[in-house]
């Protein structure tokens, strides 16, 4: 065996599988996010390099120093526990950037009023405002028309036809 001089057991890196070790890293993170009532964790991906990308939102929005404080002290203990054989991992947690589609209802909520895109699985995009949201469905305020011929359409989309929304930003 090649202990010692950097090289990596083709063994453990096949057999490490990112769906299993996902569960315990959720039930770390909700620990330390409990004493927080407003902040929630979005999702947990694991690539094959181990890198481990956590997102956290909260539903006033979540500081860096809230997610500076959860990378260390979720390190500490992925690392303590040994994990990741070697301590091979690498941990980035962060708040889930404009790029990234709401995922939760919660998130919905949070983000009442503002601009959103929504791409439904048949692939019609609406972008508008998103004005509510119940557990089945949001209902989005779209601008049609220019000038004086400007009209505000609601449209009701239920959430199992959509594929994505994500925030827009108007300037």
């Amino acid at each position: 065996m090649n202990e010692g001089n950097g090289v990596r057991s083709l063994l453990l890196f096949c057999t490490m599988n990112p769906e299993s070790q996902i569960q315990p890293i959720k039930e770390r993170i909700e620990a330390l996010i409990s004493d927080e009532p407003d902040l929630f964790m979005v999702e947990i991906r694991i690539k094959p390099t181990n890198n481990i990308k956590i997102f956290i939102d909260g539903d006033n929005g979540v500081s860096i120093d809230t997610l500076v404080q959860l990378n260390r002290q979720l390190y500490r203990q992925i690392e303590e526990e040994g994990m990741f054989p070697g301590g091979d991992f690498s941990l980035e947690i962060s708040s889930p950037g404009l790029d990234e589609p709401l995922r939760l209802h919660r998130q919905y909520l949070k983000n009442l009023g503002r601009p959103v895109e929504v791409l439904q699985k048949d692939g019609m995009k609406t972008e508008g405002r998103l004005v509510s949201v119940n557990k089945n469905e949001i209902l989005i305020e779209e601008q049609r028309g220019k000038g004086k011929k400007v009209e505000l359409v609601q449209l009701t989309i239920p959430f199992e036809n959509i594929k994505a929304t994500k925030i827009q930003i108007k300037f």
